[in-house]
């Protein structure tokens, strides 16, 4: 492998950037690029790839909790789906090519599948892996895979080995595994244990007995999703992930340049994506999710799967179909990499524009997870219990003020509930959220949410109910301060400009306690 191709993905990436376009937008180009100037991918770049991919997906099941994703909507919903595009799919590619019926019938359930990688890295950006519609995505994703794995092996000629029974004790060593966790530090130490889970364990380990590697890296990532620490080990993997990334969607790229034919195919199979994003928006409003919930899920999902280009790789080396496939395909894939990317970065944007066509077909009645919520007595209400907002909570607690904590991921609302504060469940990018509140009794709302937007849009949309209360908010950059006092919060305050005044406070509080008593009442 030459080092052209890191110049290239970077000039690539960057004008994709500056572009408002995700960056893998650009890494795909570069991957054409590279191509179409002779490079080929070569096994580095293969490999490179498979570590992203597997990074990926271990950092994916560090935030999953499996009783969040194993429900009706996930898994009857999945396989609905999975059904109707099939049959969808079988009709065109009878059409348009000439194999026969069982490849056609495999290769139309490969292109049902969505992308597990685009779909968890744009889920991941926004923070919103845990929210509702994003544990729905990353559910129906892991059922994807699930089948996946029995198409692989049924296109390989490959069978699972006898201890592939083995897997089903896994929950048997979590206890091990967290403990190990707790002894490998917070240095390199931690970096080498989550490589060891990921891609030894995880990847190498599943693939020797007959099972899908990613699958291994997504299952050991869940069985620490709730030990204290995964967050610690997640960040500590970030920057190793994004850059083996790299490498997976340069070799889809790299795949080779389709011909006249195949671009027509390709763009024909992108043409079905409304399609296929909207079955899932109606299959999952059958189990009674709000249009919201189902429309952010199946935006998230508006792509083909890299597992259509695993299984089209296979068949052609098998002999089922010919090669100029395996490029038609990869042509459509990254074509529908291409066509997501703006949709997913203007989702939330998009709900609220069709806001009042997409909310007729919604159930009258309501998922468990969209019950409206009461505050009770509270006068104060923070929105995003992380580290910043507990702080916030206990300092209001510590001095009489009733207040009541609002988070998305309903891991953090148990810990917290655990702990003896009062937190609820509660998506604050979901515009129908502020129509379930009661704030006549609300004096403040802080919000601390590390996504830029999801502050933003909950600023907007108090203002726009009527709220009238003091809103403070908490930004990284000046910019996101700037953004937030704009949309109409009273206050704002960037991280880092207030960590030396909370510091500062702690020591004049040791030095002058009774000058610190005076000041704080």
């Amino acid at each position: 492998m030459d080092v052209i191709w890191i110049a290239i993905a970077f000039g690539c990436g960057f004008i994709a950037h500056h572009a408002k376009l995700p960056p893998l937008v650009g890494y795909l180009g570069a991957g054409f690029l590279l191509y179409y100037l002779g490079y080929e991918s070569g096994e580095a770049v293969e490999f490179i790839a498979h570590l992203g991919v597997l990074l990926l997906l271990f950092s994916v099941g560090l935030k999953l909790r499996l009783k969040n994703v194993i429900r009706p909507e996930v898994l009857v919903g999945s396989l609905l789906h999975l059904f109707l595009m099939a049959l969808v799919f079988v009709g065109i590619i009878a059409a348009v090519t000439h194999v026969d019926h069982m490849t056609g019938i495999v290769v139309a359930i490969a292109l049902s599948f969505s992308s597990t990688v685009v779909a968890a890295k744009v889920l991941e950006e926004r923070k919103e892996l845990r929210a509702f519609h994003g544990r729905v995505a990353i559910g129906i994703l892991i059922m994807q895979d699930l089948v996946a794995v029995a198409i692989l092996s049924l296109a390989g000629g490959h069978t699972p080995t006898a201890w592939a029974l083995g897997v089903l004790a896994l929950p048997l060593l979590r206890p091990l595994a967290h403990r190990m966790l707790d002894w490998s530090g917070h240095n390199e130490l931690l970096v080498l244990y989550g490589l060891l889970l990921a891609l030894v364990l995880g990847g190498s380990g599943f693939e020797l007995l007959g099972l899908s590697s990613e699958l291994g890296a997504l299952l050991l990532g869940i069985l620490l999703a709730d030990h204290r620490r995964a967050s610690e080990l997640s960040d500590a993997l970030w920057s190793m992930k994004e850059v083996f990334l790299v490498g997976f969607f340069l070799e889809i790229g790299m795949a080779g340049l389709p011909d006249a034919n195949a671009i027509g195919v390709a763009l024909l199979l992108v043409a079905l994506l409304p399609v296929k994003v909207s079955l899932y928006f109606f299959v999952l409003l059958l189990f009674r999710l709000r249009a919201r919930s189902a429309f952010l899920t199946a935006i998230n999902l508006a792509t083909y799967s890299e597992f259509a280009l695993i299984i089209a790789n296979i068949g052609v080396k098998d002999g089922l179909f010919p090669a100029y496939w395996l490029v038609t395909l990869a042509f459509a894939v990254a074509l529908s990499f291409v066509v997501a990317a703006p949709l997913n970065r203007a989702a939330h944007k998009l709900y609220m524009r069709y806001r009042p066509v997409l909310s007729r077909f919604q159930s009258k009645h309501r998922h468990p997870d969209d019950e409206p919520i009461h505050l009770g007595s509270a006068q104060i209400v923070i929105i995003g219990m992380g580290r910043v907002g507990t702080g916030a909570f206990d300092f209001f607690g510590n001095r009489d003020q009733r207040c009541i904590g609002l988070d998305s991921d309903p891991g953090q609302v148990e810990r917290h509930r655990k702990e003896g504060r009062r937190v609820l469940y509660a998506d604050a990018e979901d515009p129908g959220l502020w129509h379930n509140l009661h704030l006549d009794n609300i004096r403040a709302v802080l919000l601390a949410m590390p996504d830029l937007e999801a502050n933003t849009v909950a600023v907007r949309e108090l203002r726009r109910i009527g709220f009238k209360g003091v809103i403070s908010a908490t930004g990284v950059y000046p910019e996101h301060v700037e953004a937030i006092l704009a949309a109409g919060a009273d206050a704002a305050y960037n991280y880092f400009d207030e960590v030396g005044v909370g510091f500062a406070g702690h020591v004049w509080e040791r030095l002058y306690p009774a000058d610190y008593s005076k000041t704080s009442q």
